[in-house]
This record gives C-alpha cells, sequence and structure tokens, in this order.
C-alpha cells in the first residue's frame, strides 16, 4: 500500500515574473507503506524540495503529490495543516525543539494538538523515550541534552501521533560520525519494529548505506533507484 504518490511534479522559483530556478523537472515516486528510504543528490538536485513538497510545507507548479490517498492539491491550507498534523512526522536537522519544554512534554506536543487524552499521551511518551534510549531524562530540557539526545526526542515526538510517514531533513547533518550512526540503527530499529515509514533527505553516507532505497535525483529529476533486501547490496532498478 503506497503511503506518498508523486507523478510528473515540477517545481519552479520566480523572480520578477520570470523563472529563476527549476528545483524539480518532472519527478515520478511511489513511497510504500513500511519503507525506510532515503532521496539523496548533490546540492541543488532538489531533494529537500521533493521533502518540502511531500510534507505540504509547499505545492508544485504542477503535477500531483498525494499523502495517504489524500492529493494535496485539492485541500485547503487548513486542511493541508491538518493532514501535516495528523499524518505526517517531521525531524530536522536544526531539531525544532520548544526550549521551555521537558523531553517528554517535547514528545508529547503533537498528540496535545490532536487532543489525544493526557494518560494515553504519557503511556505512549514514556515507551517511546525509553525506545529511543531516553530513559531517566524525561525531565531534561532541550539545552541540558546534547545534540544527539535532542534528535532523539525530535524522531520520538514525530512518530507519537502515529503518522503515516516521517520525513527526516538531513538529519544527521548537526551529528558527529558516531551520533548519527546511534541515531540511524534507532530509526532503523523503529522501522522494522513498528513499520514506521522514514523518507531521508540526506548525503552522509552512512544514511544511504542504511536505506533499503535510495532516489537519486540529478538537476531536479530522478537519476536512479536503487533498492536492496536487508543485508543485500544495493542494485539499481531503473
Amino acid at each position: 500500500m503506497s503511503v506518498v504518490r508523486v507523478a510528473g511534479v515540477k517545481k519552479s522559483y520566480l523572480a520578477k515574473g520570470k523563472v529563476v530556478t527549476e528545483a524539480l523537472r518532472g519527478v515520478d515516486l511511489v513511497v510504500e507503506k513500511g519503507e525506510f528510504m532515503a532521496i539523496a543528490g548533490p546540492s541543488g538536485s532538489g531533494k529537500t524540495t521533493l521533502l518540502n513538497l511531500i510534507g505540504a510545507l509547499d505545492t508544485p507548479t504542477s503535477g500531483t503529490v498525494e499523502v495517504d490517498g489524500r492529493d494535496l492539491g485539492t485541500l485547503s491550507p487548513n486542511e493541508q495543516a491538518d493532514l501535516r498534523r495528523d499524518r505526517i512526522g517531521f525531524v530536522f536537522q536544526a531539531y525544532n525543539l520548544i526550549p521551555v519544554l521537558s523531553a517528554a512534554e517535547n514528545a508529547e506536543y503533537v498528540m496535545g494538538l490532536k487532543r489525544v487524552p493526557a494518560a494515553e499521551r504519557r503511556r505512549r511518551v514514556a515507551e517511546l523515550l525509553a525506545q529511543v534510549g531516553l530513559e531517566g531524562l524525561e525531565e531534561k530540557r532541550p539545552l541540558e541534552m546534547s545534540g544527539g539526545q535532542q534528535q532523539r526526542v525530535a524522531v520520538a515526538r514525530a512518530i507519537a501521533a502515529e503518522p503515516a510517514v516521517v520525513l527526516a531533513d538531513e538529519p544527521t547533518a548537526n551529528l558527529d560520525q558516531a551520533t548519527g550512526r546511534a541515531l540511524v540503527e534507532m530509526m532503523r530499529r523503529l522501522n522494522r519494529d513498528r513499520g514506521v515509514t522514514f523518507i531521508f533527505s540526506s548525503h552522509d553516507p552512512m544514511v544511504l548505506e542504511s536505506a533499503d532505497r535510495v532516489v537519486r535525483l540529478v538537476d531536479g529529476k530522478v537519476a536512479s533507484d536503487e533498492r536492496k533486501s536487508p543485508g543485500e547490496p544495493q542494485a539499481a532498478s531503473s
């Protein structure tokens, strides 16, 4: 079952009415439930733009983007906001945690917006923080935590509301190699144990090696789509 469908998507940026950048030039992509995949490519290839379109943070110039069976182009701004809250989890390279809230409060923030009962929020957060290796740090605030710990809180927040897909934009960019590897391994476990669908944008070789599928963009187009079975080398499928 697909959770994301991108069809014929183009994205251009204008200045004074003229196209100055063609970020995406006709991208087709289908992401199935439970995939652990990465969007790779050099700087300027369009990977972050594609992630923003899937996350309903931007709109395509042409083409369609569907998430969880809903065509984003048919939704009002309020409906898109509801879809982001309910069905899409986000992990940003800058963590984007709320400084005055504890780790537990940050992790349960989206569930609060969805009006999940307090007891259920606490139960889910306690389970998730333990699963991501933060048991005992529930009351710590972001500035009292390392970068790797903050990013683990961000991952817990992203999946606590049980979204259809988690979008992670360069999640290891601000972490040292050992911490980044531990983070990726943790997300891999969540993918396998909980069936969480992850889509990364990354140029980190470690992330790409961990992914079951790597879609490479060059100049705004899909240059290759490589899949592998766990434990097997990647092989190009197109």
